[in-house]
């Protein structure tokens, strides 16, 4: 299907052919047709799979159907995220610059002023994080009454998040005639129930399991002692990749350490996580964004929502005991059908995580033996896995007794290994080109 052949309005359509659309994403192609006709939409459906698209599309194309006098806001989008809330603006504000419908993204963090004069000039679409919309409706600056379609959208990480509860009071305070579009990555038994009691016979779809990922991402498992895992990054950033990467970092400490060891090595890094300062978010991701900074070091809270057109290296520091998040975090890279490459680091302490996450995804993520800092020692004890410790040239065992040889890798004195294991010599290790 082309989306010529989703009757789009010609400004829409004009919109969506400057971002260089073509083909419509199977959530796009079954989303759009119904939401136009007004049907509610129960989506499931992981990031990456275009679902922005499938109800930002609609709903304007809806909305410009007919164009109140009144200043009140006519759709609402609620997300968990300031991130993935901006990002979601920005994307209206692309497939609506042809339209005369107005839209504003507002979210806590930053001082309410210029949130307020705008909502006072009128908006028609609203994209909020839920603190700040409660806040606003409390304050009397924002009423829901004429509100014709609402979306809540990641509504799996609103109940990760603890938002569920006040999700339910905005609820509440929704017209009940409206059009109502729910989307999940998951579906867990509270989110099941949610979206069954504020839908009114919806059209279900479910495109890309979250235990699917994408077949155009490379993946890859690199077994690293802990106390090596920086410099592996630093080596890899230095040696075999030239392009811009996004790190995933399980802590907020965990992040900045990361970025810190990264400008000492005088590789550009910049982190986000919940204890920066939206401003300080903001500018980081743009920085990102536009090449200036080439290492984003991000929490999977922080990172929900950035969208990098070509983004081609994703890194996980370590693995999240959450094996879905995984698939969320690997699916930053491979979008639209792009090539895409994941590297995991993996010690003794990540190998149960890599045993569930490998169960979820249904396969054995190859192993990457050819960097400096690889041990077999951890091969050994991933027993399930498919990947057998590796042998040098004449068929022996590589020794166990020492480090690898690289005079520029240097372990800190009075340190110790994460898994009480010592290091095989790597002496035939031959860098990628």
């Amino acid at each position: 299907m082309n989306f010529t052949d989703l009757n789009l309005i010609d400004p829409i359509a004009k919109a969506i052919q400057e971002q260089g659309y073509t083909n419509p994403t199977p959530i796009q192609e079954r989303s759009i047709p119904d939401i136009i006709n007004g049907r509610d939409f129960l989506g499931c459906a992981q990031t990456g799979t275009g679902k922005t698209a499938a109800f930002a599309i609609p709903i304007l194309q809806n909305l410009s159907k007919n164009k109140p006098s009144n200043k009140n806001i006519r759709a609402l989008i609620l997300t968990p995220t300031r991130e993935l809330a901006i990002q979601i603006e920005e994307n209206i504000k692309a497939y609506g610059k042809f339209l005369p419908l107005k839209h504003l993204v507002i979210f806590g963090g930053v001082k309410q002023g210029n949130q307020e004069a705008a909502l006072k000039k009128g908006v028609d679409i609203l994209v909020a994080t839920p603190g700040r919309l409660l806040d606003f409706i409390a304050q009397g600056i924002i009423s829901l009454k004429n509100l014709e379609i609402f979306v809540l959208d990641e509504a799996d990480r609103m109940l990760d998040m603890g938002f569920v509860h006040d999700v339910k009071r905005v609820i509440k305070l929704l017209p009940p005639r409206r059009q109502t579009l729910f989307f999940s990555a998951t579906m867990p038994s509270e989110i099941q129930k949610l979206a069954d009691s504020i839908l009114n016979n919806p059209v279900k779809v479910e495109v890309t399991p979250v235990s699917s990922t994408a077949e155009t991402i490379n993946q890859s498992v690199y077994f690293v002692e802990r106390d090596d895992k920086l410099d592996l990054l630093t080596h890899i950033l230095k040696n075999d990749i030239s392009d811009s990467v996004l790190v995933f970092a399980r802590t907020k400490h965990g992040a900045d350490k990361i970025a810190r060891k990264l400008q000492s090595s005088s590789i550009s890094t910049e982190a986000i996580h919940g204890n920066k300062s939206q401003n300080a978010r903001q500018n980081a991701l743009s920085n990102f964004k536009s090449g200036k900074t080439r290492v984003l070091v991000a929490t999977d809270i922080a990172a929900r929502g950035i969208d990098i057109d070509e983004l081609k290296y994703v890194v996980n520091f370590e693995l999240s005991d959450v094996s879905e998040t995984y698939v969320h975090r690997i699916g930053r890279t491979g979008r639209a059908g792009a090539e895409g490459n994941s590297i995991s680091f993996v010690d003794g302490l990540d190998l149960l995580n890599l045993k569930n996450t490998e169960k979820l995804i249904g396969m054995k993520i190859p192993v990457e033996k050819n960097h400096p800092f690889h041990t077999d020692n951890l091969v050994v004890q991933k027993r399930d896995s498919n990947n057998k410790p590796s042998h040098s040239g004449g068929g022996r065992p590589q020794s166990s007794n020492s480090r690898p040889q690289n005079s520029n890798n240097k372990k800190p004195a009075g340190s110790t290994s994460s898994a009480g294991l010592k290091k095989p010599k790597n002496k035939n290790f031959t860098r990628k080109k």
